[in-house]
């Protein structure tokens, strides 16, 4: 039986076979699950004959679902919170709860398993020993802006978030402001038309054509080198 508290589960960010025995346990043994989007997540829940009962938790409810999670975690429930892919807490509204649980004093325990930008990473080609993640820039084409100016020199490789449709702008942006640098565009990772392209800015944007890009992208990004290599 497990003790009360918030079990921050990792679960596949494509392949549903990407789940560790853990994680299989642990939802199979919480008194709830709090999810993103509980349709999508039942696809997963089901296929592993998982039945428990499930509640929303999203950027819209986080701030009213919190105190009724808490208060459940204090009178002795088991919690399973769990992202629509990957690992809570990273670029989604698990954080807030993260947070407030640990400011009650509950337990709090992590269950590792996959995670977008790591896979990206390790796949690109670029160094990873050295790295620093972004998650989405912002969607206001200013403040991305700025927000690239005030990483022009960081020389870590950079891992980004991004939607299909921004995609380009993005990369165009980063060739007025970085310099031509080279990327990895990783997207549909662990699914059935996965695909990773490598090479320079310049090299790739004219291989993709507005409209045509699918699916959940991390893009990976060439930290600073000094403008002699440029």
């Amino acid at each position: 039986m497990l003790k009360p508290g918030l079990y921050i589960v990792s679960t596949p960010i494509g392949n549903l076979k990407d789940i560790t025995l853990r994680a299989i346990s642990v939802l199979g043994e919480v008194d709830i699950i709090a999810c993103e989007d509980t349709r999508r997540s039942k696809v997963l829940l089901n296929y592993y004959k998982i039945k428990k009962p499930l509640i929303s938790f999203n950027d819209h409810n986080k701030e009213r679902r919190t105190p009724e999670l808490i208060k459940r975690m204090k009178k002795g429930e088991s919690i399973a919170l769990i992202s629509d892919a990957g690992t809570p807490g990273i670029s989604d509204p698990g954080f807030y709860l993260i947070r407030e649980t640990i400011r009650e004093g509950l337990e709090i325990v992590p269950i590792p398993g996959p995670s977008a930008l790591l896979s990206g990473l390790v796949v690109s080609g670029l160094p990873c020993d050295r790295f620093v993640f972004e998650g989405f820039l912002p969607k206001r084409e200013g403040r991305k802006k700025k927000r690239l100016e005030a990483l022009k020199y960081e020389p870590r490789t950079m891992v980004f978030y991004e939607s299909p449709h921004r995609l380009i702008r993005t990369l165009e942006d980063m060739l007025s402001i970085f310099s031509d640098r080279e990327v990895a565009i990783a997207r549909e990772l662990t699914k059935k038309f996965e695909e990773v392209m490598r090479g320079r800015i310049s090299e790739l944007l004219p291989q993709l054509e507005d409209g045509k890009i699918k699916g959940e992208v991390v893009l990976i990004v060439e930290g600073y080198e000094g403008e002699d290599k440029r």
